[in-house]
């Protein structure tokens, strides 16, 4: 399955797309998407938008996985940081594309078996996992790269069965992903 995972962020949203399944990952690529603070808010998330269109056309992932918007202590990022995430999951919809919200700390405990981990444990098990010498740059980046191997490794059975249960054959095999791309 080829999973595209998103930080949402009003300067940077994180993105990464991951080729994956239960136990298995592969680094496709991983960046962000930047707005300029001194824009207003509304060209900003135009701004995410026009560049999740992009990564989409470029990477057509099978599923989506955004992070869930928890609260925080500054309300303006909180905000922020929703609209952004409503911005990628409207735009997995608009491509019908499959999209799951996962919470930070069921990341965490996806990749490093403790949903207490530290933004370093993660980045170390990131890289451990995709075998790297370091994980993915900024930190916005390997965020949405951790999201998306959360997916591919919790949220691939959730999608087969909501396929099933509708009769969709959206979600590509492992095999299927890396014949189209040419690979072995």
């Amino acid at each position: 399955m080829l999973v595209m995972g998103v930080d949402p962020g009003l300067t940077r949203c994180g993105i990464g797309v991951v080729l994956g399944s239960p136990g298995r990952a592969e680094l496709v690529t991983a960046g962000v998407i930047r707005t300029r603070p001194d824009l207003d808010v509304a060209r900003r998330l135009l701004q995410i938008e026009e560049g999740l269109e992009m990564w989409i056309a470029i990477h057509r992932p099978d599923a989506i996985a955004v992070e869930r918007v928890f609260a925080q202590h500054n309300v303006t990022t909180v905000i922020g940081t929703a609209q952004a995430a409503g911005v990628a999951l409207l735009v997995a919809a608009r491509h019908g594309i499959p999209s799951a919200q996962h919470t930070p700390s069921e990341v965490k405990a996806s990749i490093s078996g403790s949903g207490r981990a530290d933004k370093a444990q993660v980045g170390t098990m990131v890289a451990r996992i995709l075998k790297l010498d370091a994980a993915p740059k900024p930190a916005d980046a390997a965020d949405a790269v951790a999201l998306a191997i959360c997916h591919a490794w919790r949220g691939a059975a959730a999608a087969r069965l909501a396929a099933a249960a509708q009769g969709a054959t959206h979600a590509r095999t492992w095999s299927q992903v890396v014949a189209a791309r040419g690979g072995s």
